[in-house]
């Protein structure tokens, strides 16, 4: 049986809890405000956020179990292998890879859209051709293409390296946040009355409020690259939970904060109607002026580059734990000579997010929009994993090597189960306010397609590999019992 291929210990407890807050609060917290508005009012938005959180931390409390039992690279890929085997391994994987990349590639795009906005006439030049109704034009193309290849480069440079700079810029987010915040709330034109009326008045308050906890796996995506990095850790993987739950916590704050910071500028309705390329940039803009517009572009861009960081890091980890147990190409799985990282992994990422800045915003969201099925079903395979451990009682075939009794535990997978097939069910029916477009419904089955034919070409070399040997690669230990 060949060596295992494993990565060195060298993230910290507040990098790691930097790039769970960091992926999770991107470009959307500060780009999104006024579209969020306009689908659920102020009120909507915030509640529909805390409860998604809520849902969010049922999820974590599986998350935590399991970071804890198995601390390796792959996170929810491995938690499939673990409860179902390794077809739904492969699910859970593809589904996720696209997921990480596809907002790896829109937190460049909205970086080229903030540049667009702050230097209009520097980026509206060399008009290319349009997509889906979006401009493209060569200079953003050249942004985000830049903004990726330097974000490669810190990845490849090292874990260290990648997470010191997540923390830093995690921190001028935090506190950029909340004083455009305080800057908005001292002006006398402002204030909370301009938040009235709380909801939109041509929906009811529950399907607004629906409409914003449909897209919670979206919003708060990030916190699950705590498990990606698991391998990583110089610390006890039992401090996992905490910083899970500290990051979804501070998360839903950071997002409130920027509806309420937008929405006490004038009354929200009339933001909306107005129907802005930037709403929340445009009405900071007119009631701070330029010093305003400067502390909510260093917040937006520090919250690119930690959402690039950060799934930049959690897409090569994931394709170097699928390609170490032969799933994908073996190459993904080498290590940089001199700084150790799964490089050739995180140059794919790049290279593939460089392709979407050609295709136009529009487009990309199509896919994004898509994605979050994906993070669900990872979501749902963790859930399982963890109810598949925990047993409510001793039992007559209880074994202490295979599971751990917490009846309280269990419930809790459970409900964490419902909550994830809640977020798909209202991503999938028709008639909920969260279903997918067409045009994301259509990219979701090409998606399907495409895995189902790359799973039928690689199975037969995949089940000529021996459970144990499986066991070795994904987990480190080829005696943890398995299914098939």
């Amino acid at each position: 049986m060949e060596k295992r291929t494993t990565l060195n210990r060298t993230l910290k407890p507040h990098w790691v809890w930097a790039i769970a807050l960091g992926s999770a609060i991107g470009w959307g917290a500060f780009v999104q405000p006024v579209n969020w508005m306009a689908t659920a009012g102020p009120l909507g938005v915030i509640s529909g956020f805390f409860i998604g959180a809520l849902l969010m931390l049922l999820i974590a409390v599986s998350y935590g179990f399991l970071i804890k039992s198995f601390p390796v690279s792959g996170g929810e890929f491995a938690y499939a292998y673990i409860s179902l085997g390794r077809t739904h391994a492969f699910i859970s994987g593809w589904f996720l890879t696209l997921g990480y990349i596809c907002i790896v590639a829109l937190n460049a795009s909205a970086f080229a859209l903030m540049f667009k906005f702050v230097f209009p006439k520097l980026v509206e030049r060399s008009l290319l051709y349009q997509v889906a109704g979006w401009d493209i034009f060569l200079p953003e193309v050249i942004v985000a293409t830049v903004i990726l290849g330097l974000f490669g480069f810190f990845n490849v440079r090292g874990s260290s390296f990648s997470g010191r700079i997540q923390f830093i810029f995690c921190i001028v987010m935090v506190t950029a946040i909340v004083l455009l915040t305080f800057m908005v709330g001292i002006q006398p034109d402002a204030g909370f009355s301009n938040i009235n009326p709380p909801f939109p008045a041509e929906t009811t308050a529950l399907a607004a409020i629906i409409s914003i906890v449909a897209i919670a796996p979206w919003a708060y995506v990030g916190f699950d690259n705590i498990p990606q990095t698991a391998e990583e850790f110089d610390f006890s993987s039992n401090k996992a939970f905490k910083l899970i739950v500290f990051a979804i916590l501070a998360a839903a704050i950071l997002y409130s904060l920027m509806i309420i910071a937008t929405a006490m500028v004038r009354p929200w309705e009339s933001v909306v109607a107005d129907n802005y390329i930037w709403g929340t940039g445009q009405v900071i803009q007119d009631l701070l002026g330029t010093a305003g517009l400067i502390v909510l572009v260093v917040a937006l861009t520090m919250g690119i580059f930690t959402g690039l960081n950060g799934f930049i890091i959690s897409s090569s980890r994931l394709l170097f734990a699928m390609s170490r147990a032969k799933i994908i190409p073996q190459s993904f799985s080498k290590l940089h000579p001199k700084y150790k990282t799964p490089y050739l992994g995180i140059i794919f990422t790049v290279i593939i997010a460089m392709v979407s800045p050609w295709f136009g915003r529009e487009a990309l969201l199509w896919v994004v929009d898509m994605s979050s099925i994906g993070v669900t079903i990872a979501y749902f395979y963790t859930c399982y994993a963890a109810f598949s451990l925990f047993r409510m009682n001793m039992g007559t075939n209880f074994d202490e090597k295979k599971h751990i009794i917490s009846p309280g535990k269990k419930v809790i997978a459970i409900l964490g189960m419902i909550a994830s097939i809640t977020f798909l069910v209202l991503l999938l029916f028709p008639g909920s306010p969260a279903f997918l477009g067409i045009e994301s419904r259509i990219a979701l089955g090409a998606w399907v397609l495409l895995g189902l034919l790359f799973y039928l070409i690689k199975r037969k070399d995949l089940n000529k590999i021996s459970k144990e040997e499986l066991n070795y690669l994904i987990l480190g230990n080829k005696e943890v019992k398995i299914k098939k």
